[in-house]
């Protein structure tokens, strides 16, 4: 009897740990499915067959907007011109983030409105800007904690008391 009862219980550990592993193996990909890197896109969403009909010469402002939809934003000075911009980063899951596609669509026109030109530019014109300095850099003098904290005593509303003088109330004497 004990040889009986000593091997059912090898059986029923082996089985536990069977259906453990079992549980693990089916538990793992979906743990790990979260450690993938995000990818996310902005901005315009073109198709390329699209951008590619575009046509200087034959195009005007309104068959662009017809066939591409507004643009992302346009010139404000100089000339015309129109530009769809699009973006992907990609974000890790224990680190920051990167730009890994950028492309902007170029469509200049004419004073009258007819396409002159279409340009497409990609990461080559992305610039890496590093904004996490602790100090921003002004022009100027440099002040003390102390003279920053204290500058202004007796400066702040001294124009508008009574008695301070020609001019008091901070109009023209």
């Amino acid at each position: 009897m004990n040889f009986i009862s000593g091997t059912a219980s090898r059986r029923s550990i082996a089985g536990r740990m069977a259906s453990r592993a079992l549980v693990l193996a089916l538990v793992a990909p979906a743990m790990l499915g979260g450690c993938t890197a995000i990818r996310d896109r902005r901005g315009y969403v073109g198709d390329v067959a699209l951008t590619q009909s575009i046509q200087p010469g034959i195009d005007n402002a309104r068959s662009v907007e017809g066939t591409l939809g507004r643009p992302s934003f346009t010139s404000q000075f100089g000339d015309n011109i129109w530009y769809y911009v699009t973006s992907a980063q990609q974000r890790e899951i224990f680190g920051g983030s990167h730009i890994v596609e950028h492309r902007v669509l170029r469509v200049r026109f004419d004073p009258s409105g007819n396409v002159l030109g279409v340009d497409n530019t990609g990461m080559d014109l992305v610039r890496d800007i590093n904004p996490d300095n602790k100090t921003t850099p002004t022009l100027g003098r440099d002040r003390g904690f102390f003279e920053d904290l204290f500058g202004n005593i007796g400066s702040v509303g001294a124009g508008g008391l009574p008695g301070a003088g020609p001019g008091a109330g901070g109009g023209p004497p």
